[in-house]
Parts: structure tokens; C-alpha cells; sequence
């Protein structure tokens, strides 16, 4: 019995993205054995299209603690300590200030440095790369589940038993699916294309030239250009590459949407930060509570982030109907770059998002 009370609990994390690595960061500083499931064959290398992102204070002090030297995490990033929004004229070419904020303090960099530190300060069995979550059965006493896998190169079927287990799949989850199948997501009204240009091959281009005349602080800045029924977004990542959005009202498109551990639309570079609060406040209430009162901690763990991540998320698609001149209500006036003034301006800025400066970790 002594023997049985000292087991170590073990948790099964679907999902080898930054959120599912940040849960194994979490749980691990516990004491938890932890094994991350993702159907990806092996970890991202080199630097592919993907994506850029930036990082909140609060966000990286939690990250330099997994890691464990500052400098990793700052080598890897580019400072935003400005963001400018401003509306753009297409038939003049010109542009006019909408509004500026010089103590931005986010960091940016790209999705695939930021996944491989995090990965690298994991032990190099956390991860089982190639392995599909194929469906979930929890016992009766519900004080484990049994999750079925499927090993993708040799169609193996494998059974693996945990304390816990962590949804870290997406917005597609099929976890989620599971206990609430009726879940619909809902189109936002406009869609986007990103990527990732790099320049260094070509940093005296023509091309790469006017882009830096026209936004003369990349490399610090995070622009917003807005006009009607559009806006885009740039800013500088390391090794010489920008990273674009462009966002563009259209019907619902007959594809495949992106899929990212919170379905936020990202105007409010909330996402990356939500999950890795997400991934700390669950260490800490496990921490908090211990194994053995595992549903205390996920109870005080949905009272911490609940009220957080709402109000951050319908925020975050308030901003987006407003940057793209879609009414938010019926009974409301679309935002109009081309007329809007400073007073129309202030909630579309980073600093007006719900819990800006500090996001809470504890009740």
C-alpha cells in the first residue's frame, strides 16, 4: 500500500505542438511521468514558410523557466516594443497614423525556433513522434483512461494507461469530439493568408528595399496597415524574414481551417501566450492539490483560465470584426479606417485586451 501511495502518476498529452510540449514542461515540474503523443513523423527542422509569433512578458518568464537560461529564449526572438496601426489609401499611396503605443513589450519569433527550444529541454523520449490518438476509454472508478494509439509507419495498434489525460490537439480535437460531439466551430466572416519571406539571399533587392522605406522600424515594430474590408500585418523575425498576414472579407471557404490549441482569432497575439498560462496554471494546481486530488486541481484550474481565456477570446473576435468593417451587432457602425480618429482607434490596441499586464495564476 506504502508502495502503491508513492507511484508516480503519469499523464498522456495528444498533441506534440508548443501547447502539448508546454503541458509536459508543466506536469513534469511536478513530478508527473509524462508522454506527449503527435502523428507528425519526426520534429520540425529547418525554417519552413510556418509562421511568426509573439511572446508576452508573463509568457516568457514561464518559458525561461523550462528552459533554464534566459538567453536561449532571447536569442531566438526579435524585441516589439512598438505598435503602429495606421490606415493605408491604396489609389494615393499614402498612409495616415491611427495610433501608436512605444512600450510595447512582446518578443517575436518564429513558431518552429520557438517549438524546437522548448522540445530540446524536454528528455528525448517525452515525445513519440509517428503515433496517431486513435480513441479513449475511461475506467469506471474514473481514475485512469486507456488511450489507443496507432504507430503510422507500421500500422501497430498500441493501448497506453494514465492518471491523466491532456487535449492539446487543436481546435479539431477529437478528444474534444468525444465529450462534446455537438460542438460546431463558427466562421469568423473573413479569412487569411500568412507566411513567412525571407530575404536574407536578397536583403538589397528593390523589393526588400521599398518594403523598408515604407515600414522604416521593422526589426522593433508591429505594424497594422487597415482598409476597407482588409487590413494586413508585418513584422521582423531573426535571420532576416518577415513574417505577413493579410486578412480579407469572403464567404466561408470550402476547406480545411487552420487548427491551433485555442480557436482565438489572432488579432490580440493571444494563442501561443494562452496555452503556455494554460500549460502553468495546470502544473500549479497540480502542484497545489497533488495527484490524489486530481479533481480539485482541474476544478481550481477551470476557475483560474475560464474567466481569462473567454474574456480574451471574445475580445480577440471583437477586434477582428472591427479591423475587417464587419458589424459587431446590428445596431452598430462599422470601423472605417479611412475616417477614424484616435477615440475610434483604442480597442483595437494590444494594451486593451483583458488582462494585458498580468494574467492571474491562482484563485
Amino acid at each position: 500500500m506504502e508502495a502503491e501511495k508513492k507511484k508516480t502518476p503519469k499523464a498522456i498529452i495528444v498533441g506534440g505542438s508548443i501547447a502539448g510540449l508546454s503541458c509536459a514542461h508543466a506536469l513534469i515540474s511536478t513530478g508527473w511521468e509524462v508522454t506527449v503523443i503527435e502523428k507528425s513523423i519526426s520534429p520540425p527542422s529547418g525554417s519552413p514558410t510556418g509562421a511568426g509569433l509573439s511572446l508576452e512578458p508573463q509568457a516568457r518568464e514561464v518559458i525561461n523557466r523550462w528552459l533554464g537560461d534566459p538567453s536561449i529564449l532571447h536569442d531566438i526572438t526579435l524585441p516589439l516594443t512598438i505598435e503602429l496601426h495606421q490606415a493605408v489609401d491604396k489609389e494615393k499611396k499614402t498612409s495616415r497614423l491611427l495610433l501608436r503605443d512605444d512600450n510595447f513589450t512582446y518578443r517575436c519569433a518564429h513558431w518552429t525556433d520557438l517549438h524546437s527550444v522548448i522540445y530540446k529541454a524536454l528528455m528525448p523520449d517525452t515525445v513519440l513522434w509517428g503515433h496517431r490518438f486513435l480513441s479513449l476509454c475511461i475506467s469506471n472508478d474514473k481514475a485512469s483512461v486507456v488511450v489507443k494509439l496507432e504507430v503510422l509507419q507500421t500500422n501497430e495498434i498500441k493501448e497506453v494507461v494514465a492518471d491523466l489525460l491532456v487535449a492539446a490537439d487543436g481546435s479539431l480535437s477529437m478528444i474534444r469530439h468525444n465529450f462534446i460531439p455537438d460542438h460546431k466551430l463558427r466562421y469568423s466572416g473573413y479569412s487569411a493568408w500568412r507566411g513567412v519571406f525571407d530575404f536574407e539571399e536578397d536583403e538589397r533587392s528593390d523589393v526588400i528595399l521599398g518594403i523598408k522605406k515604407a515600414y522604416p522600424e521593422l526589426g522593433n515594430c508591429l505594424y497594422f496597415d487597415y482598409a476597407n474590408g482588409n487590413h494586413c500585418v508585418l513584422f521582423e523575425l531573426r535571420k532576416k524574414r518577415l513574417n505577413w498576414i493579410w486578412y480579407f472579407d469572403a464567404p466561408e471557404p470550402n476547406r480545411e481551417v487552420g487548427d491551433a490549441g485555442h480557436p482565438t482569432t489572432p488579432h490580440a497575439s493571444r494563442s501561443t501566450n494562452m496555452s503556455i498560462l494554460d500549460a502553468e496554471v495546470l502544473g500549479l494546481c497540480i502542484k497545489k492539490w497533488g495527484p490524489e486530488n486530481l479533481a480539485k486541481a482541474l476544478q481550481e484550474f477551470q476557475a483560474v483560465r475560464h474567466p481569462v481565456v473567454s474574456e480574451q477570446v471574445l475580445c480577440s473576435r471583437r477586434m477582428g470584426l472591427l479591423k475587417q468593417g464587419l458589424p459587431i451587432s446590428d445596431d452598430d457602425k462599422v470601423f472605417d479606417p479611412c475616417t477614424a480618429d484616435t477615440d475610434d482607434c483604442w480597442v483595437i490596441q494590444h494594451r486593451n485586451i483583458p488582462f494585458y499586464e498580468c494574467v492571474p495564476t491562482s484563485i
